[in-house]
């Protein structure tokens, strides 16, 4: 018998999430997770376009939904699409698993690893107290975090607002743990060639988004020069995004969102692709726990996966609505996600795993605003990046 989509809702739900609820003909309901922060609006949009034109739809078909999605209106690709996209591709796994009785992961393959090891954030956008923070981020069970490299800074600025980097990282790393540096696509070139040098000896995990994206060039002259592995791709959002920088052999570590990035059907090939190039798997995930569960499920099926990010205590998290929603708040099962030597045990349940409080989904969506992120201006009044 066929189960066809009958429903698909979105919810936008505090800190700055958009979980996507899709009902099946036989009573099945899968949650993903089309989070696309700042601009929820467009999203939305998108969806009812998806909705348009795959209710009634056979929910078993999920690659042939996601090539039409992405094919048949002639313009594709992008933040807005393919992060509606992957608030249905979720659910549809998260719906199959269900039916089948299986998780997500053993629909990929299986598993390939018992654990996911996973890092948390910590300072905020402007980092400070960084090493309480890694001293209370260790006592939690890390052995992993990340943080922002630099506040606001100029495209051209002093070298000396470099050292406050240096020093943080010196800070973190006497705490006894590991630490990945966000340049957040804030450092040009200029600036980030000087950062990533003088950030050598102290030896970040990573360092990501060390330019903004459109600057290829720049990436290839960075991996030349610098023995930091370089991670990026929060916002490359296909395989065809990804495919010059692992032709360029400039990054070493691929950060697909999967709520951006066509949900976990995408997300697999990006690994797949990534594998082919010696390059490792680290998803981006500031996010809720359906993405979380989501990249959780990639990582335990693939081969080059290496750390998770995960937003439990995140300062976004921590800075709407009194920090009352956090990463376990819309989860009946949250010890799903509890965190032990760095680890977290892979997921066991059907589908994603996450048992999904619908009625404090549906009750704090109703009032929810739009999320905007902080924008940054230098001293002369010009547009910083944020």
């Amino acid at each position: 018998m066929v189960s066809t989509i009958t429903k698909i809702e979105s919810f936008r739900v505090p800190p700055r999430w958009l979980m996507v609820r899709v009902e099946t003909s036989d009573g099945i309901v899968g949650w993903g997770e089309g989070t696309l922060e700042g601009h929820v609006e467009a999203v939305e949009g998108a969806l009812e376009d998806l909705k348009e034109r795959f209710i009634g739809y056979d929910s078993d078909k999920i690659e042939e939904i996601w090539q039409k999605a992405y094919r048949h209106r002639f313009y594709r690709g992008g933040p807005v699409l393919m992060s509606a996209l992957s608030g249905l591709d979720i659910a549809l796994w998260d719906i199959k698993g269900k039916r089948l009785g299986v998780p997500v992961y053993e629909l990929l393959g299986g598993k390939v690893r018992d654990y996911i090891q996973v890092y948390g954030w910590i300072g905020g956008d402007k980092p400070a107290n960084v090493r309480e923070n890694a001293e209370a981020r260790k006592k939690q069970g890390f052995t992993a975090v990340k943080m922002n490299a630099t506040e606001s800074i100029g495209w051209l600025d002093s070298p000396s607002k470099l050292d406050d980097t240096v020093e943080r990282l010196r800070q973190v790393k006497e705490v006894g743990i590991d630490a990945g540096l966000d340049f957040h696509g804030r450092v040009h070139r200029g600036m980030a060639k000087q950062l990533a040098r003088a950030l050598e000896p102290h030896r970040p995990l990573f360092i990501e988004e060390p330019l903004l994206p459109e600057h290829l060039e720049g990436f290839k002259q960075l991996a030349g020069m610098t023995t930091c592995p370089i991670a990026t791709g929060e916002r490359l959002y296909t395989r065809w995004d990804y495919k010059p920088y692992f032709e360029a052999n400039c990054i070493d570590i691929a950060q697909p969102d999967i709520a951006h990035a066509g949900g976990i059907s995408e997300t697999r090939r990006i690994a797949d692709m990534a594998e082919a190039f010696d390059v490792a798997l680290a998803p981006h995930c500031p996010l809720g726990p359906i993405a979380l569960a989501a990249s959780m499920h990639v990582g335990l099926s693939k081969a080059n996966f290496v750390i998770q990010e995960m937003s439990m205590g995140m300062h976004y998290n921590l800075q709407a609505k009194g920090g009352q929603y956090d990463l376990l708040s819309y989860c009946k099962n949250p010890n799903i996600f509890d965190v032990k030597d760095g680890m977290v045990k892979a997921l066991e349940g059907p589908g994603l795993g996450v048992e999904v409080n619908e009625e404090l989904v549906r009750q704090v969506s109703k009032d929810e605003g739009s999320w905007r992120n902080p924008v940054f201006f230098g001293p002369d009044g010009s547009v910083r990046e944020w």
